[in-house]
């Protein structure tokens, strides 16, 4: 027998144990997304949804957490207002591709927390790749991320270990994704390019509710991946 082998498989074999998968549903209502800029008239504007589906790998040896995230387009209300949705789904797609095959993305690799403590939260600060209708970053850079980990222990109404995520990203300049009229198909665009109407800087607030998933549970399988592009997107 090749026993250094067997060394470098007991080796291997607890931080293979110390993976584990979470997900958070989509469905639940525990979890949040706002993106909020102000416009010309310092009135506060703001995107909201409660649909995101996340898929998350806590290892806990490392003290990392990698996963992926999507927020469909279609679950995005503005203010609660019909006119101003409509309007912020236009210039998200640039009226080239179908709202309903579009999606705020995000994909994060080992960003360090630390150790997790019961009910304790752990502030942590790290880098996410972002997608808008598979659109990259223009200069190909990340998003800066801060916030704190808390992590729940199973409980009698919970058979499994959850992880409470509470992130902002600070400043998002959504021209850098061409989220603009300038940028959009139609007259109604061309009207609304003439005027500076919303803020090109703006902030994104996550509020996460991840559980660990039963095993057989399978990845997230958001669409489109952050490195192809929507079909019908002309870029």
């Amino acid at each position: 027998m090749n026993h250094g082998v067997v060394f470098a498989l007991v080796l291997a074999w607890p931080g293979a144990a110390l993976a584990e998968e979470f997900t958070v549903s989509p469905t639940s209502g525990n979890s949040g997304f706002a993106a909020a800029f102000d416009d010309a008239l310092g009135e506060l504007n703001v995107a909201v949804s409660s649909s995101i589906e996340c898929a998350l790998t806590f290892d806990e040896g490392a003290g990392t957490v990698s996963g992926r995230c999507a927020v469909p387009l279609t679950s995005v209300r503005v203010d609660n207002n019909d006119a101003k949705t409509g309007h912020f789904r236009q210039w998200v797609t640039n009226n080239q591709s179908d709202p309903k095959h579009c999606a705020f993305e995000a994909v994060f690799r080992e960003v360090k927390v630390g150790k997790l403590v019961a009910e304790k939260p752990v502030p942590f600060t790290g880098e996410v790749v972002m997608t808008v209708c598979g659109r990259s970053r223009v200069d190909g850079g990340t998003e800066k991320l801060s916030g704190a980990a808390l992590l729940f222990p199973p409980t009698l109404f919970r058979e499994r270990r959850a992880i409470r995520i509470r992130a902002v990203i600070a400043t998002f300049h959504r021209d850098a994704y061409h989220i603009d009229p300038k940028y959009t198909e139609g007259w109604l665009a061309r009207l609304e390019s003439l005027a500076d109407v919303v803020a090109e800087w703006g902030s994104i607030d996550l509020s996460l509710f991840a559980e660990a998933a039963e095993r057989g549970t399978a990845a997230l399988a958001a669409s489109p991946a952050p490195e192809s592009k929507v079909e019908g997107d002309a870029r």
